[in-house]
């Protein structure tokens, strides 16, 4: 398959935001993506609309949303008219969470039992706008919990670190969860979120996935483009 590359804005630097979604064109990046964090779904604070309608300002690229927030849905809209072209929502905000991860400050948070009417509801309303519907799972959530939704979903976002922070290590068992999701017969865009570099992306791309989102990785290279044509070669 070919392989889609995403990079995160999360690790550019904020201060000069405009030219580091240039930097992203002109490397030859298929996708911006952006990191939404609350302080409540996950330990961290990052960026929201304003920010995404900035970034809409100085690209024509597709831009993704992951909504790493509690009530996603109560923030659909707002994405969608700053511009993104995708958005990401986590299953583990549709569903009784587990006992170790229920109170605020208990990360990361899990579920084992699918809310579909609830989640389907949210996936509906971001297609009716005529934008791509993304569900993200994190490492701790069963993947078997995605089967009832994935005929509502245009992509599935595979996370391989816990949601939070960049930089963390790629955790082998998103590779089980890729593996699953094309035995199922899912044929759309599977991401994977967290770790993604030179050592991690040939193993993902052979399990399955086709879109690879990369952060520190990429910002921190010497060679952006370089980073770009590797990641993109491995779908040949």
């Amino acid at each position: 398959m070919e392989v889609i590359v995403s990079t995160s804005i999360l690790s550019a630097d904020f201060g000069k935001l405009a030219e580091a979604v240039e930097l992203c064109e002109r490397s030859g990046v298929d996708r911006i993506h952006v990191d939404v964090m609350d302080g409540h779904f996950v330990p961290n604070i990052t960026i929201g609309p304003v920010v995404t309608a900035a970034v809409r300002k100085y690209t024509k690229l597709p831009i993704a949303a992951h909504l790493m927030i509690e009530n996603p849905g109560d923030y659909i809209d707002a994405f969608i008219d700053a511009g993104a072209d995708l958005v990401g929502v986590h299953v583990e905000c549709y569903g009784e969470r587990r006992v170790a991860c229920r109170a605020y400050g208990q990360y990361p948070k899990e579920i084992d039992v699918l809310d579909v009417p609830a989640l389907v509801k949210d996936l509906r309303r971001i297609r009716a706008r005529g934008k791509q519907a993304c569900v993200t799972i994190n490492p701790g959530t069963p993947v078997e919990c995605l089967a009832q939704v994935l005929n509502e979903v245009d992509a599935v976002l595979i996370m391989s670190v816990n949601p939070g922070f960049s930089g963390q290590k790629f955790m082998p068992s998103a590779l089980t969860k890729i593996m699953w999701l094309r035995a199922q017969g899912f044929k759309r865009d599977i991401a994977v979120d967290g770790g993604v570099n030179a050592e991690t992306a040939p193993a993902v791309v052979k399990a399955g996935a086709n879109v690879l989102i990369t952060a520190s990785y990429f910002f921190s290279s010497q060679d952006h483009r370089g980073v770009v044509e590797a990641l993109k070669r491995l779908g040949s």
